[in-house]
Parts: structure tokens; sequence; C-alpha cells
């Protein structure tokens, strides 16, 4: 999609929280919980895919993430992990994934289907689409591949989180979609 230099009239969509939990948060990817120490691996446990190059857990400092947001972020190559450290409320912007196999879209459907910078072609994300879920508690969120997804959001000051992806996602796997230009929108919500 080609931004044609008009300006778009502006508008602002307020969003309600909602809380994430496996069940909320399953068109997403996954809620994860403590479980017991000797547990056998399965469907609770992070369905991860990082086949495609060498992972990267490390902790991200972040700063002044307040509760608006005009874009929104995927990754086609990799699922991802984000757990705050120490368990405090947060908040992820997100949308159902829209990678597609082809410049026709799924099925050989004619869609409004764009090819990223970095190879694959998706879908832009509808303002419809968009929720904002609250994490909190000693829980983290593994995205599934092509999740959109905007923050960490939170009130603090600074926060820390754990995040789990690839050595080079933020290189070659980030695909960014800015609904203020290209859709007129800005989100925003409340605690």
């Amino acid at each position: 999609m080609e931004f044609s230099g008009e300006t778009k009239p502006q508008q602002t969509v307020e969003l309600k929280p909602i809380e994430a939990t496996p069940e909320s948060f399953k068109e997403y990817g996954q809620v994860i919980e403590a479980s017991p120490d000797g547990e056998e691996f399965g469907p609770q446990d992070a369905q991860l895919d990082l086949t495609q190059g060498t992972p990267r857990f490390y902790i991200m400092h972040l700063e002044e993430r307040p509760f608006h947001f005009s874009t929104i972020t995927h990754h086609a190559s990799v699922t991802q992990c984000l757990g705050s450290i120490g368990g405090h409320v947060w908040y992820l912007g997100v949308a159902r994934p829209s990678v597609v196999d082809s410049a026709e879209g799924e099925n050989g459907l004619k869609m409004n289907v764009v090819k990223s910078k970095c190879g694959h072609f998706y879908v832009p994300p509808s303002v419809e689409d968009v929720r904002v879920f609250r994490i909190s508690g000693n829980k983290f969120v593994k995205l599934n591949r092509g999740t959109w997804h905007a923050g960490p959001l939170f009130g603090a000051d600074s926060m820390d989180f754990y995040n789990l992806e690839l050595s080079n996602t933020n290189l070659v796997d980030h695909t960014t979609h800015h609904f203020k230009k290209e859709n007129g929108v800005t989100f925003k919500f409340n605690d």
C-alpha cells in the first residue's frame, strides 16, 4: 500500500483492554503461566518456532510507553515471547496474523495484498480487528508468527521485559503498518 501524500482525516479509536487469558488470547498466540517443576512438555507450554535463525533471549529495557499507538508490527518468520520482569501489569495492542502465501492472497482470492520489504506478502490489518490486552502477574505471552503487535505499553516511567525472538528479527523480519498515515487512526485506552 502506498501513501498518496494526501492528508487523511484523523480520528482516535478508544479500546477497552481485555485481560489476557489462554482463551481470550488464542487467536494471537498463547498466555503462559507457571507450571510445576518436572511437568512434561505439552500444549500448555509455549509452542515456539525459532527454526529460521539463532534464538535471542534477552532483557529489553523500555521507557515511556503510554497508552496509545498508531503503528503495529509483525514478524513473519518467528514466534516471539514477551513478559514483564516482576509480573508488573502491561498492555499489548494486537491484530490477527495476516501473512499470505502469494500476491493473490489466500486461495487465489483477490485481496489488498502488500509485499513487505522483508520479502513476504501480507494483508494490512484493519482498524476493526485491533484489540488491546492487559497482561498481569507472573505470565508471559507467546505471539504466533505474523501476529501484529504494538507495545509493550505501560503506565510506569520504565519497565524491563524478557524477550525471546531471533538474533536478527528487528533487522530482517520487521514489518510495520502505520495506522495514522494509512487509515487516519490513533488508538488509545485507559488503565
